[in-house]
């Protein structure tokens, strides 16, 4: 899909504020409501917008530990990364997880309420997936950037000649 200016324009006040009503965004990107809803229809449709989230402060809901877990597998067959993809799903501590090239096989973000309850996870949860060989856990000591999406560069995607 090719993205013009005013796409582009669109994703860029979308992602400083997810909530902004069509009528405001439509002002801001120089479009009517009745145009803007229907970009953002098509921008939706195609998969550009994934989706609309809040984001909530794990410390303020008790959760201020975040722990950045590396995980070896025992093997690479298919169906031991289904399985323990799968089984990480379902840890409803675990925010994020990534297959991986190099010396780990996953890399996990998790969220703790201290370093007991993060014991209790690595025990009980991701010691027990399936086909687990090895973990290394990691402690964030203060988060220096949270960003929810990239910049939109023109020059990085196909710009059609409209906008």
């Amino acid at each position: 899909m090719s993205l013009d200016r005013i796409d582009i324009a669109i994703l860029e006040n979308l992602q400083k504020d997810g909530r902004m009503s069509n009528a405001t965004l439509a002002e801001k990107v120089g479009l009517s409501q009745s145009a803007c809803s229907r970009r953002l229809d098509i921008l939706e449709k195609t998969g550009v917008i994934r989706g609309y989230h809040a984001r909530l402060s794990n410390k303020m809901l008790g959760h201020p530990v975040t722990v950045i877990v590396n995980v070896s597998l025992s093997g690479q067959a298919d169906k031991q990364l289904r399985e323990f993809e799968t089984a990480v799903r379902r840890c409803p501590n675990v925010l994020v997880c990534y297959l991986m090239s190099g010396e780990y096989d996953y890399l996990l973000r998790v969220a703790a309420r201290d370093l007991e309850d993060y014991e209790r996870i690595h025990k009980f949860w991701l010691s027990a997936m399936p086909h687990v060989a090895k973990i290394n856990s990691s402690f964030a000591l203060r988060e220096v950037a949270d960003r929810t999406g990239l910049g939109i560069e023109p020059r990085l995607i196909e710009i059609t000649g409209n906008g």
